[in-house]
This record gives structure tokens, C-alpha cells and sequence, in this order.
């Protein structure tokens, strides 16, 4: 069994309406110094199979067709035995 961390990010030429929202209310309060703010997304999950490799490729696979966006979004994970 494997614990999955998958972090989704939207590519760097999509906009990002909810990290821009983030940063102007950060001004409001007085932050000068936050710039560039974006929200991604943080996902935890667990594999029930015994081989990391069939792990990574379920992982993918979820993640190509479920968790992300791929013209929008491009991911990066972490799997850890458990």
C-alpha cells in the first residue's frame, strides 16, 4: 500500500482568478510585500497495491483523467510505502 500526494498547479499562462482575489485582499490589509500569489490545489490519497510501479501508473492515470486539467493544469507527486 502507498500514500499518494499529488500537487496540481494551473500552467503558468492560465490565470488564476482565486490567488489573484488573495493577493488584493493581502494589499487591502496592508501586505505590500505578497506578490504573485496562486492557489494550487493539494490532494492525499492511498494505493492498495503491493508494486510501486503499478502505484505510479494508477496514480497517473487518476491524475490524467480525473484530478487535473491537462491543458490547463500539470501535477507532481510523492508516493510513500505505508
Amino acid at each position: 500500500m502507498f500514500k499518494a500526494t499529488v500537487i496540481v498547479k494551473r500552467k503558468p499562462a492560465i490565470l488564476d482568478p482565486q490567488g489573484k482575489a488573495a493577493q488584493q485582499g493581502a494589499k487591502l490589509l496592508g501586505f505590500e510585500n505578497i506578490k504573485q500569489t496562486r492557489i494550487d490545489k493539494f490532494i492525499c490519497f492511498e494505493i492498495h497495491v503491493d508494486e510501486i510501479s503499478q502505484a505510479e501508473e494508477e496514480l497517473k492515470q487518476y491524475c490524467d483523467k480525473i484530478l487535473t486539467n491537462p491543458n490547463m493544469e500539470e501535477y507532481e507527486f510523492k508516493l510513500e510505502k505505508f
